[in-house]
């Protein structure tokens, strides 16, 4: 394993279908992540185990174990976020899963951009339940997740909780645009919410950072560099 994979968070994919477990392992690598498949709740319950996973992408429809038996037998295990990824549409199954100790639920089919994005919202509330994140650093600005904590060049600075948000989503995306609607649904819960409040809270950001860290990509999203 070079330095890059072990900074790399690791995301255990428990899926059976292997088509489907060979692209979002593809994906996922491509992303900048570290994926550990698994076909089966035995086998993902053992590299949950050996691995110790960032987080958990668990798919409900196992061939040897209910899904939600293994997503409580995970969230008994501790806090590590569960992204729950089911072809079950039932509001009941949801709000099962989501009582059961889910982070998150995805239906399939599903795009491949928004589940990044519900992996990065994942990963960051796991961050900061945990207490302790790998800090992200860029020139004098320093990002501590886990006390929730900005600092530039040494001195704190104060967001507010929105402000907060955004910069983490974009700082676990680091050098790399992150979409509009990718930015809405993390930090206000929907892509149909108005671009109007992202480009406000971009430019409270840029008056707080400095406005050279915020890059802006028209039509697309926006990166910091």
């Amino acid at each position: 394993m070079n330095a890059a994979d072990a900074d790399a968070a690791t995301i255990l994919v428990v899926e059976d279908d292997p088509s489907l477990r060979g692209a979002l392992a593809a994906t996922l690598k491509a992303a900048g992540y570290r994926p550990v498949p698994a076909s089966t709740a035995a086998e993902g319950l053992r590299w949950f185990a050996h691995y110790r996973p960032d987080l958990v992408l668990l798919d409900l429809g196992l061939p040897d174990r209910d899904g939600l038996a293994v997503l409580r037998e995970i969230r008994g295990r501790g806090e590590t976020p569960v992204v729950v990824l089911s072809a079950r549409d039932a509001e009941s199954m949801k709000v099962e899963a989501l009582d059961a100790g889910a982070d998150d639920y995805v239906q399939k089919p599903f795009g491949v951009d928004e589940l990044l994005a519900r992996l990065r919202a994942g990963l960051r509330h796991g961050v900061q339940a945990r207490g302790s994140a790998p800090v992200v650093r860029t020139g004098d600005l320093v990002i501590d997740m886990g006390r929730r904590m900005v600092t530039r060049a040494g001195e704190v600075v104060k967001l507010s909780p929105k402000e907060y948000d955004l910069l983490c989503e974009l700082a676990l995306n680091l050098g790399r645009v992150t979409s509009h609607a990718d930015l809405l649904r993390a930090v206000w819960g929907s892509e149909r919410a108005d671009i109007q409040y992202l480009r406000v809270y971009i430019g409270q950001l840029r008056q707080r950072l400095g406005a050279e860290r915020l890059v802006s990509t028209p039509g697309v999203g926006y990166s910091l560099v």
